[in-house]
């Protein structure tokens, strides 16, 4: 590490490092990639870059977040020939030496398995830190026909459409978010909601619920569905299935199993389900068994408390 050398995140390091590091090795860390750049205050974000004489080999980010706010997220990377010697824990050592007083001292981090990609080294990166899992979430792409339709009734379960700009739904989403991320507070609000899931610029192009009665007679949303335009045309649907937290878990199985029925009907579905999802996630565990879905990546998220 003698010729190593430190310096903050500048304009042009992206394609730098771009050509040094290939192509992100999955979607979230292709989304961490966009965290590197010239430190601020609002958010709150610093990145430093690693270079051995005068090229950059390795860079790493923290930064803030409002919408979980008792953690900055870390992400770190290295060129391939510089893994194992010691600079990815100079540039953690480093940031946090570059921490103000009144942030969170805690980090977390993630890294994601897919089908022929190798995650050991992240994973042991992260294990060296102090770092522990504190969730798991999978990609899970649904086949069409493993489950049955739902029975709709006059007065009873109804299949609902409803606009992304809907208050009512906007607040149960908030409330959803919220209370499936007790292991990483969240703090999603009315307006954060709108802009992270909701509006159009997110690629959010419908929502189908399902209400205990119909909506004129008092009925209330019990599941929903928001489907997004997906990466590639000929690729499943992506759809963020969520349910209202009110509900007991045995109340919100049916509707879960309810509504995925209908989303996956026909064609295939992607859902992100993490351990939270404790319904989701075990229905989803049946339909794996049953060859009626495929898990297509994992990512490990872990922190330092």
């Amino acid at each position: 590490m003698s010729t190593l050398q430190f310096r903050p995140w500048r304009d042009g390091d992206d394609l730098a490092l771009l050509e040094i590091f290939g192509d992100p090795a999955s979607p979230h860390a292709h989304q961490d990639r966009t965290m590197f750049r010239a430190d601020s205050d609002a958010p709150f974000s610093r990145a430093l870059v690693a270079t051995d004489e005068g090229i950059a080999v390795a860079a790493g980010v923290v930064f803030a977040s409002t919408l979980h706010p008792t953690r900055l997220w870390l992400y770190v990377e290295v060129a391939r020939e510089h893994r194992r010697t010691g600079v990815g824990t100079e540039l953690v050592a480093r940031l946090r030496a570059l921490l103000p007083p009144g942030h969170p001292a805690e980090l977390k981090a993630r890294y994601t398995r897919t089908a022929g990609t190798d995650a050991v080294a992240a994973a042991g990166f992260c294990a060296s830190l102090g770092m522990k899992e504190i969730q798991v979430a999978r990609d899970v792409v649904v086949e069409p026909g493993g489950l049955k339709l739902p029975l709709f009734e006059d007065d009873g379960l109804t299949l609902d459409d409803i606009a992304t700009g809907s208050v009512e739904l906007t607040q149960l989403v908030v409330k959803f978010y919220n209370a499936t991320h007790h292991w990483d507070p969240a703090n999603m609000t009315l307006g954060s909601a709108q802009k992270m899931l909701l509006d159009d610029a997110t690629g959010a192009q419908g929502v189908i619920v399902f209400r205990d009665k119909p909506k004129a007679k008092g009925g209330k949303i019990l599941t929903f569905a928001i489907s997004y335009t997906p990466a590639r045309a000929d690729a499943p649907a992506d759809v963020l299935l969520g349910w209202n937290p009110e509900l007991g878990l045995d109340e919100s199985a049916e509707p879960i199993r309810g509504m995925l029925a209908m989303l996956a009907h026909q064609y295939p579905v992607k859902l992100e389900v993490d351990g939270s999802m404790v319904v989701l996630s075990s229905l989803v565990d049946a339909l794996v068994r049953a060859d009626h879905a495929t898990v297509t990546a994992t990512t490990h998220i872990v922190a330092t408390a």
